[in-house]
C-alpha cells in the first residue's frame, strides 16, 4: 500500500483497545455514524485512524465529549460482511501509527484528527539475547495452528519472526499490558527499543 503524507485530517474510530501495525481487528458495526463511515472506507479503499480512548465510551453518549490518547494507527478493511441492514462484520488489518492533534466532530458524529504520521518500523535483525522471545513466538504460533486456534489470535501471516518490529508488536497485543503500557510500546520509534522493552515486561531472559 502506498505510503500516506506526513500529516493529514482522517476519520477517527475511538476504542478501548486499539492494534498494532500489522495486527488483525474485528469490528461489529452497528452505530449510524460508523455504518456510513465504514461503508464509505471500503468503497473508496481508505483507511480510517483507530484512536485509544483515555476518558469516555465506544458507543456515542449524547454531550459526551471523548478524550482520546495522542498514539494510533490506521486501520485498513480487509473484508466487509453484512448482516444485517445496520449491522456490518469488518475485519481490519493495522497500518501505520500517528500522533494525534487537533480534532473535531464532523458529519454524523464522526470524529476527525489531525494526525502525524510516525515512521514504519525498518526490517531489524533480532540480536541473540533477545532471540528467545521471536522462539516463543513461533512456538505460540505453531501450536496455535496444530490446535486450529489460529484464527482466534491478533495476528496474520507473513510471520515475521526475523525482525524486530514484527515480534514487539505480536508481544504488545498478546500480553495482558495496561492501555498506558500498550500506548507507551506504540509509541517507541526504533523496533529493536520496543522488542527490549517488551522483553522487560516477560521478564529477564524470557525463556526459550
Amino acid at each position: 500500500m502506498p505510503a500516506p503524507p506526513a500529516m493529514e485530517r482522517i476519520p477517527l474510530f475511538p476504542l478501548s483497545h486499539g492494534v498494532f501495525p500489522d495486527g488483525v481487528l474485528h469490528l461489529q458495526i452497528f452505530e449510524v455514524r460508523y455504518l456510513d463511515l465504514i461503508r464509505r472506507c471500503h468503497r473508496e479503499q481508505t483507511p480510517f485512524g483507530v484512536a485509544w480512548l483515555e476518558q469516555g465510551n465506544e458507543v456515542a453518549v449524547p454531550g459526551q465529549v471523548p478524550r482520546l490518547h495522542t498514539v494510533g494507527t490506521l486501520a485498513h478493511i480487509e473484508t466487509l460482511e453484512t448482516l444485517q441492514a445496520a449491522l456490518l462484520r469488518v475485519r481490519c488489518s493495522g497500518g501505520r501509527r500517528f500522533t494525534l492533534g487537533a480534532t473535531e466532530a464532523g458529519p454524523y458524529g464522526v470524529w476527525y484528527g489531525q494526525v502525524h504520521y510516525l515512521p514504519a518500523d525498518l526490517p531489524t535483525s533480532i540480536p541473540p539475547p533477545l532471540q528467545p522471545l521471536a522462539n516463543r513466538l513461533g512456538k505460540g504460533i505453531a501450536q496455535a495452528q496444530a490446535d486450529q486456534r489460529l484464527s482466534e489470535l491478533p495476528l496474520q501471516a507473513p510471520y515475521r519472526l526475523d525482525e524486530c518490529g514484527w515480534v514487539a508488536n505480536r508481544w504488545a497485543e498478546l500480553l495482558p499490558l495496561s492501555v498506558e503500557e500498550k500506548l507507551t510500546l506504540l509509541a517507541v520509534v526504533d523496533p529493536l527499543a520496543r522488542l527490549a522493552q517488551v522483553s522487560q515486561y516477560l521478564g529477564a531472559g524470557a525463556g526459550d
